[in-house]
């Protein structure tokens, strides 16, 4: 049986030049999500310590640093107050 209706047009296969939303092309929209998911990376790597020791050196090498700290924090908390120890003349 035949028809007189045209053949069915297909799609346009997508590229990086079909325009996807608010007139910007596809690969304009992946670039802005892309910077965006970057900058929200770097921010919370700024706001974060997200700092990953690489060895077992630097790992053993940043205890020992608390430890000093926490001692000499320690041994600051015994000295008693300047006033104490110096005599006012008069």
């Amino acid at each position: 049986q035949a028809t007189t209706e045209p053949p069915k047009k297909k799609p346009d296969p997508v590229t990086s030049e079909t325009v996807v939303i608010w007139g910007l092309r596809l690969w304009q929209v992946v670039g802005i999500f892309a910077i965006f998911v970057l900058a929200v990376i770097i921010t919370l790597c700024c706001i974060f310590k997200c700092r990953i020791p690489r060895t077992k050196k630097e790992i053993e090498a940043r205890y020992a640093q608390r430890q000093a700290a926490k001692n000499y924090a320690d041994k600051l908390d015994t000295v008693p107050p300047l006033n104490e120890l110096t005599e006012i003349p008069g």
